[in-house]
């Protein structure tokens, strides 16, 4: 099943191609979401498979709700601003997300894969409302782990990595 995607690049509907465009030029990137032909129809907030044709590939390394540049050793009080809730940690972590994706020239729905690690899964939930408030119907693969701890800070719940694809023009 594939069907076409909007403009931005947002993709509401399994089995897409999303191509993509950007600043007004068409990409030579293809995320195509990849399903079952017996596949449920049941609502998930990840892909269960996406292929990617063209482009670079990008790897971030994983951003939390603390700054993303911050010394090495660290600095406790670098640290001072991270809230105690999931769902503004959640919040922070994907604008640090954002930030990279499109320092590197893309948006969101370049990310094609994510690994997040939550200190407590039962917060599962919140992390998922604030994530559906950014990606919108687009759902890259992911992968959701509990942790004992994320290593950037104790207080830290949630700690995403991500693989995103770019235009390699």
């Amino acid at each position: 099943m594939a069907g076409s995607a909007a403009a931005d690049g947002s993709s509401g509907y399994a089995g897409d191609t999303i191509d993509h465009h950007q600043k007004g030029r068409s990409m030579s990137v293809k995320i195509e979401h990849v399903e079952w032909p017996d596949r449920p129809d049941v609502m998930m907030p990840y892909s269960p498979a996406i292929k990617v044709t063209g482009g670079s590939l990008l790897f971030f390394a994983g951003v939390t709700a603390a700054p993303v540049y911050h010394s090495h050793p660290h600095i406790p009080a670098e640290f001072d601003d991270i809230p105690p809730d999931m769902a503004t940690q959640a919040r922070m972590t994907m604008e640090n997300l954002k930030k990279s994706v499109e320092a590197a020239g893309g948006t969101l729905q370049n990310v094609v894969h994510c690994k997040r690690f939550l200190t407590n899964l039962d917060l599962q939930d919140d992390l998922n409302k604030v994530w559906n408030e950014y990606m919108g119907a687009y759902k890259p693969t992911s992968t959701t782990v509990q942790v004992q701890r994320l290593a950037t800070d104790p207080r830290c719940l949630v700690e995403i990595d991500a693989i995103a694809v770019v235009d390699d023009r």
